[in-house]
């Protein structure tokens, strides 16, 4: 199969590259040869390689700054993913366009978002992503929209990466959030997901693609450093005691109900965060990126 890759220099992109090459004869599009905000260039881009299907990863993600650049945000996920749903009709290929847990407000006290819930995201990032996924789904009924979340893969950068090389430094014990839980998914994970859907068309609408099991980032941290033998110690806060521009979702944990129903079953995060932690880092000069 043709498939383009929006955003495809991207972390989840170059692991696209790597998972999905041996199969599918794939396309990175991505700045500066491609705009997802022009039209006249993503038509270049889809006439050169002709997709069968498109995995559309660009978009503004740093939650932060999408807070203090409200239009540019709204303008890459939103109207960015809009002119690639239009390409993919106009061309007769499949969307599968990748979105977020933000979508959702967090204040969910126990259980995890299904795909039927109603999103109520409480940031510019959340906000402007869930108008990506309108616009995809008003303009191509039969899209499908990947949510994903607390990302990390080869490369970075990522969460994992930080406290990876903080933990592999001397001094203080790290600070890190206890209330806030989620799905730790890797991008290897997320591959597998869209590999799955690629021989699945008949999966549309909205499905979750996150990796199965939930923790905070503390509990992700206390992992990661049993796996990489690092002896800094970890100690528990509260979100309050790290303010950020945007607000953080005390639960953002997604339930795969669609990829289940359909006998797709994501890894555990801990086989996916091993897995991704034996492969990433030398565990003989701990906390090192292999190179």
């Amino acid at each position: 199969m043709k498939i383009l890759v929006t955003g495809g220099k991207g972390m989840l992109g170059r692991t696209l590259q790597r998972r999905l090459a041996p199969q599918h004869e794939l396309f990175v599009a991505d700045l500066p040869e491609t705009d997802i905000l022009r039209p006249d260039s993503l038509g270049q881009a889809f006439r050169v390689c002709q997709p069968e299907a498109v995995i559309h990863c660009a978009a503004m993600t740093k939650v932060d700054d999408c807070e203090s650049n409200e239009e540019l945000a709204f303008r890459l996920n939103g109207m960015g993913t809009a002119n690639v749903a239009r390409a993919c009709r106009d061309h007769g290929a499949r969307l599968i366009a990748i979105s977020t847990d933000y979508v959702f407000d967090g204040h969910r006290a126990e259980g995890d978002y299904a795909e039927t819930d109603f999103p109520r995201p409480q940031t510019v990032y959340g906000k402007s992503k869930l108008a990506g996924e309108r616009s995809a789904l008003d303009i191509l009924p039969d899209a499908t929209i990947l949510r994903i979340a607390w990302l990390y893969g080869a490369g970075g950068p990522s969460f994992v990466h930080t406290m990876a090389k903080l933990g592999a430094q001397e001094g203080a014990p790290l600070k890190v959030v206890d209330d806030q839980r989620g799905n730790p998914t890797s991008t290897d994970a997320v591959a597998g997901a869209l590999a799955f859907l690629l021989d699945h068309p008949a999966v549309t609408g909205v499905v979750h693609g996150t990796c199965e099991g939930v923790c905070t980032w503390y509990e992700l941290t206390v992992e990661l450093f049993r796996l990489l033998d690092l002896k800094r110690p970890v100690t528990p806060c509260t979100t309050a005691e790290f303010p950020r521009p945007a607000p953080r979702p005390a639960n953002s944990a997604l339930a795969k109900t669609v990829l289940t129903a359909h006998g797709y079953a994501m890894p555990r995060w801990q086989d996916a965060l091993a897995a991704f932690v034996s492969a990433e880092f030398d565990v003989t000069d701990t906390g090192r990126d292999k190179e």
